[in-house]
């Protein structure tokens, strides 16, 4: 087995569910490729475990996404169920953005579409009661990815 390019570049912070875990916004790096991660983490014997709930997003979507994002009012209910975007990922796959409810309870569905299967297994549901600190998220994603770094060298 050959040895794993992954590793996480940069923390940038969680979204705390009840006893679901968490959600923790990444940057990360795969193959000298950086990307977003938003993946949903359990607490398992003291221990905290990736689960399959969660999704990649490139910088050129996050680029594009997060000003739809924080154009989103503070208020959930002022909030419309609504499409924010397809944003292409990378030939064939894209991620589909938008404002919905799923068993009564609204969210923001970050969601992979491939065009040869239609809807895939990767994907995210944010708590709409929770948008202030989802679009902080974000906007702390976006402000990381534009950092520049220092030129002391």
């Amino acid at each position: 087995m050959g040895e794993s390019s992954f590793s996480v570049l940069r923390e940038i912070g969680s979204l705390p569910l009840d006893k679901q875990g968490e959600i923790r916004f990444t940057i990360d790096v795969y193959r000298t490729f950086r990307y977003v991660s938003v993946r949903r983490y359990i607490e398992m014997d003291g221990l905290s475990a990736p689960t399959h709930d969660g999704l990649t997003l490139t910088p050129e979507i996050i680029q594009v996404l997060v000003p739809k994002i924080l154009a989103l009012p503070d208020n959930p209910a002022q909030v419309p169920n609504a499409k924010l975007g397809k944003f292409a990922k990378r030939a064939g796959i894209c991620v589909v953005v938008g404002v919905g409810e799923f068993k009564g309870i609204r969210g923001l569905a970050l969601r992979q579409w491939e065009d040869d299967k239609g809807w895939t297994k990767k994907g995210i549901w944010l708590p709409l009661e929770r948008i202030k600190e989802i679009k902080k998220l974000f906007q702390d994603t976006l402000a990381a990815l534009n950092e520049q770094p220092p030129d002391d060298f």
